[in-house]
């Protein structure tokens, strides 16, 4: 049976940068080292991630960040949009008019009636991070944006051994790939197989279309991806094989600076972007979390407590959750201290199956970084399920995201598939303030798992006191739907026991990959950084 092993964190004195694999997380220490800022390094870290972890994230998925610029924060959202053809009716047309069968994306929020479906053309949205990395490096980056690309480049031409944890999700993903057989699945296997299989641990692998791909986009600022050749090729490509993106909702993209949303939390303050992802969720239950006295309860009414007011949280950020340029999202009014309070009033001694309320009306990677100037970055990046789409563009060597997948089919319900939206995403960038100043960036990447684990981290730190890396290294809990939830075996019997008999379903997991993979990096008192990196994968964390 897994088991996690914890270790110690890091301290460093000038900067630092934690990721889910060594390699990237080398080369964005690389990139402090030679001068560059913590957005620099975050850059070449993420790119890097596209070729040393691509079942994970990918050229052709989303990002989101936030940026403590040392003054105050900044947020990114750099996710993309559904293509203009893209409706209800042309879905339900190309799935039989049925809609695929529920797929579990959005951690119940499909349950019942149809669903989009996973692979293939009808969930590719437009790929936002190319712009994402040239949008952030425009406004804060300090070396010339090519440099960035060259660890990415390196790798990608010459080749590198798989990390273990990669390896595991690679062959997850080539096992899911079996039985997609239309046409525009072909390349897939070429590119990201190894004799039909996916590549094993340690075992040296190349990918020299990313490398040509990453050339072009680091030598146009990524005006290649969305106007130039590469653009073409994806227009050329999706016509050929029934796809929708063009080469017009490519040129129309643009990402978006917005403000990040907070709420306190026990004389902190804890900030994620706003919707259209769902960082609402793990805000939502912190804020229902703040009004209650976790200290005097017991470790198992602590537990329950936490798993309640997650579950409060999803069932409000599924409900309203979606494109806030085509929707109205309600979000100051679901932050409402009154509103929590009607949500925390909800919670009893046993399990619950919450629903919605009523307010008022008015396969991911992650990262952060830190420099010596005191800039910090909190970044995600994804292509959502493994391999996303599983459709690969000939000749440039990497996937495009299924991120159309988190739309509904409900009619009438704000984030149903439609033109140019962006959907519900799971992806979501966390950072913690106190009394205004920066404690530092946070992330646990993992689908649904993202809003609870943010709350457990937070918790562990604010309530606990633990330290970044101990935070991390706390035995987890998944909440899936309904009163389900799987715990890790490090997890007290004598808890569990408890949950059990305020009607938790408990399972303990046998593997690690449902619980996410965490990284954080908190500014020291003192001077520096303490930094906190996934042992249950391949986590690192690098300083100087």
């Amino acid at each position: 049976m897994w088991v996690a092993y914890p270790r110690q964190p890091l301290f460093a004195p000038n900067g630092a940068v934690a990721t889910s694999q060594p390699l990237a997380a080398a080369a964005g220490l690389a990139v402090l080292r030679r001068g560059g800022n913590a957005v620099d390094a975050a850059l070449a870290t993420a790119i890097t991630l596209t070729v040393v972890q691509p079942p994970s994230n990918d050229v052709g998925g989303d990002l989101f960040a936030i940026v403590w610029d040392g003054e105050r924060l900044h947020g990114l959202n750099a996710s993309g949009r559904s293509p203009a053809a893209l409706t209800r009716e042309v879905v339900l047309t190309a799935t039989g008019r049925r809609g695929a069968e529920p797929v579990d994306a959005l951690g119940g929020a499909q349950a019942a009636g149809p669903a989009m479906p996973a692979r293939g053309w009808l969930p590719v949205t437009v790929p936002g991070a190319p712009a994402g990395w040239r949008d952030l490096h425009d406004r804060f980056g300090s070396l010339p944006f090519a440099d960035l690309f060259a660890d990415a480049i390196g790798y990608a031409e010459h080749g590198y051994p798989v990390a273990a944890g990669t390896a595991a999700t690679w062959a997850r993903g080539v096992a899911a790939h079996d039985g997609l057989t239309g046409t525009e699945y072909a390349e897939f296997r070429r590119v990201f197989t190894t004799g039909g299989r996916a590549p094993r641990a340690g075992e040296r692998w190349r990918n020299p279309d990313a490398a040509r791909t990453l050339r072009r986009i680091a030598g146009s600022g990524a005006e290649d991806f969305y106007r130039g050749r590469i653009a073409a090729a994806i227009d050329g490509y999706a016509a050929r094989t029934g796809g929708f993106v063009t080469g017009d909702d490519l040129a129309r993209h643009r990402s978006t600076w917005v403000d990040p949303v907070r709420v306190p939390y026990r004389g902190h303050e804890v900030w994620e972007l706003p919707p259209n992802g769902q960082g609402i969720a793990a805000l939502l239950a912190l804020r229902i979390l703040d009004g209650v006295d976790l200290a005097a309860l017991s470790p198992a009414e602590r537990l329950h407590w936490q798993i309640e007011a997650v579950k409060l949280g999803f069932a409000d950020a599924h409900a309203y959750v979606a494109d806030p340029e085509r929707a109205e999202v309600p979000t100051a009014a679901l932050l409402d201290p009154g509103y929590a309070g009607t949500r925390r009033a909800l919670v009893t001694g046993r399990a619950g199956d919450p629903v919605a309320g009523e307010p008022e009306r008015g396969g991911t990677v992650y990262l952060c970084t830190a420099d010596a100037g005191g800039m910090m970055v909190s970044l995600i990046q994804s292509t959502y399920l493994a391999f996303g789409s599983h459709v690969v563009l000939p000749g440039h060597g990497f996937a495009l995201q299924n991120r159309g997948l988190g739309f509904r089919l409900d009619p009438g319900h704000p984030n149903m598939v439609g033109p140019a939206k962006r959907p519900f995403h799971t992806i979501i960038p966390g950072f913690l303030t106190r009394d205004g100043a920066p404690v530092g960036p946070f992330g646990v990447m993992g689908g649904h798992m993202q809003p609870q684990g943010h709350v457990q981290l937070v918790s562990a730190t604010v309530d606990a006191g633990r330290d970044p890396q101990a935070a991390l290294d706390t035995p987890r809990w998944y909440w899936h739907a309904g009163r389900t939830v799987l715990v890790e075996p490090t997890l007290d019997p004598d808890l569990v026991a408890d949950l059990r008999s305020r009607g938790h379903e408990i399972t303990v997991a046998a593997e690690p990959s449902v619980f996410g993979y965490g990284q954080t990096i908190w500014r020291s008192p003192s001077g520096g950084y303490a930094v906190g990196s996934e042992s249950r994968v391949d986590g690192a964390m690098l300083g100087w």
